[in-house]
């Protein structure tokens, strides 16, 4: 068990590090064109940007909850916060771009299996008193 938490871990550390590195190169390096989008996802991606610092701040709490899982350090933490942006996507990609779903519904199983892995760690807030 303990070995498929580290490469599970490892594994969607990489895919949100990527993403995070991608975006970063995509806006400030111009490295690549941004890839076209039509009807409510364009709509979805144009308020996203309109609002000035919302992709700034996903794709840095992306990157900064990856850097925690890809070194084993604070990976309850770091799955917490990444929750709702996980959250997020699959939403996201279940209403307005089906065809992302191949690929978030793996990354999706990963962070539960990884929630799941660190269990003992969320206990305590799940206690009432």
């Amino acid at each position: 068990m303990k070995i498929a938490v580290i490469i599970v871990r490892t594994l969607v550390a990489l895919m949100f590090l990527f993403a995070a590195v991608s975006w970063f190169a995509m806006v400030f390096f111009h490295a690549f064109p941004m890839p076209p989008t039509t009807g409510n996802m364009k709509i979805f991606n144009d308020g996203l940007a309109a609002s000035g610092y919302l992709m700034m701040l996903i794709k840095i709490t992306e990157l900064v909850c990856a850097l925690f899982l890809l070194f084993g350090r604070y990976v309850a933490l770091a799955l917490i916060v990444l929750f709702p942006v996980m959250v997020n996507i699959v939403l996201v990609n279940a209403f307005l771009a089906p065809s992302g779903l191949v690929a978030v519904v793996p990354l999706l199983l990963g962070v539960l299996f990884l929630a799941y892995s660190q269990r003992e760690k969320y206990a305590p807030l799940f206690t009432s008193k």
